[in-house]
């Protein structure tokens, strides 16, 4: 449930009560399309990493090492841990078990003998642009298709609800943790 009338009736957290009920619902729309797709990215993510046999951190892996490879970047074990934010000695687990089931090479870097330069296999090349390939070229039709002001308007958008998550989950209307004071709550105060 999306629909603040519904999961906020008292109004706490969401203050609708301002907007006439026709902008109402089409926020909720709005939220509504958000969640469809993150789900619709969800499933194609999952049906992707099921075909591929990987689990969500090695498809990870496999992504930057392609995009590396058509940039003309060599990618080291190193740069891919910091990538991913995993220790070295996750990547190491990762790219043997990569390696076994034929998705990635490794090879010593032209330039650094102490460093290992990581590539994608062909086959795997070719299934990554078979599976995600022609859906990422889909969702860059449905945004080219958009005017530049339209565009513009999704961009703010988007990067406004992303600026979001960064920030502090804290209401000077609200206690600490952004729960409204409540008795028994964490944002009651103790008398």
């Amino acid at each position: 449930m999306l629909d603040p009338r519904i999961v906020d009736p008292t109004g706490s957290y969401v203050r609708y009560s301002e907007l006439p009920p026709e902008e109402l619902d089409q926020v909720v729309a709005v939220l509504t399309a958000i969640k469809e797709w993150r789900e619709s990215e969800e499933r194609i993510s999952l049906q992707s990493r099921s075909y591929m046999r990987l689990n969500e951190t090695d498809m990870k892996a496999l992504r930057f090492v392609i995009a590396a490879k058509n940039s003309g970047v060599l990618v080291t074990a190193g740069m891919l841990a910091g990538h991913l934010q995993i220790s070295t000695a996750s990547i190491t687990k990762m790219l043997d078990r990569l390696e076994k089931a034929g998705h990635i090479t490794r090879s010593a870097h032209p330039d650094d003998r102490r460093a290992v330069v990581v590539d994608v296999t062909a086959a795997t090349h070719t299934d990554a642009r078979a599976t995600i390939g022609r859906k990422h070229a889909r969702r860059f039709d449905v945004a080219a298709a958009l005017s530049p002001s339209e565009r513009e308007v999704v961009i703010k958008f988007l990067t406004s609800l992303a600026a979001l998550e960064d920030e502090p989950d804290q209401d000077s209307e609200t206690g600490q943790d952004g729960e409204p004071d409540q008795p028994g709550g964490s944002g009651a105060q103790q008398h």
